[in-house]
């Protein structure tokens, strides 16, 4: 990490509302101790605070199936070189019902924001998965999605509800990605993405 993590209770000097901003991210924690991304935050109350409604709402009070909003987060790791994001979220798609296989292929996929989609329409996918995964690499490559994109995610069956889920937890997600990425969080930036195998071996 690039910089000290702060401390993982309130130090003692802190105001009130700083002992309620930890009391509020160790509930959502709860029953794991406070993580990295928490402690490195923490050097700001206030944003530590909203980061953790934010990130609060879409893990915990969205519709969307929970091993696509999984997959799509594993894409921005992947577009993102996010070794802590991806290897956090992979094995929750696994365990959202994300197939070994389908999870390689979100890591090995080349990026489809080029127009290239010859790998992404051959690969073991489902159509839901690969709307996703266009919709993923247009938001985090550039920006704009266009308009065939936006069409083919509601083709494959996502509401309007489902689709402001999906579209804030991609941004959302690039946003983690960045802050990990920048300062380096759980000194994982020179390390490898653990592998899909290594991923499902651990869940045995």
């Amino acid at each position: 990490m690039r910089l000290p993590y702060a401390p993982s209770t309130p130090p003692a000097d802190a105001p009130a509302d700083t002992a309620d901003i930890y009391t509020r991210i160790a509930a959502r924690r709860n029953p794991r101790p406070l993580i990295p991304l928490d402690l490195s935050l923490l050097h700001s109350p206030p944003v530590a605070d909203g980061w953790n409604s934010f990130l609060g709402a879409i893990r915990s009070r969205t519709i969307v199936d929970s091993g696509i909003l999984e997959l799509a987060v594993c894409r921005v790791a992947v577009l993102n070189d996010a070794v802590y994001e991806w290897n956090a979220h992979a094995p929750l798609a696994l365990k959202g019902g994300i197939k070994p296989d389908e999870l390689h292929a979100c890591r090995s996929l080349s990026c489809t924001s080029d127009g290239d989609l010859a790998g992404l329409e051959s690969s073991v996918l489902t159509l839901q998965q690969r709307a996703v995964l266009r919709y993923t690499d247009q938001m985090t490559r550039s920006v704009k999605v266009q308009d065939e994109v936006f069409v083919q995610l509601q083709a494959a069956g996502f509401n309007d509800r489902e689709i402001v889920e999906l579209t804030t937890g991609i941004a959302g997600y690039n946003c983690v990605s960045r802050f990990l990425v920048a300062l380096d969080v759980g000194e994982n930036n020179d390390k490898e993405m653990k592998s899909v195998d290594e991923l499902v071996a651990a869940l045995k």
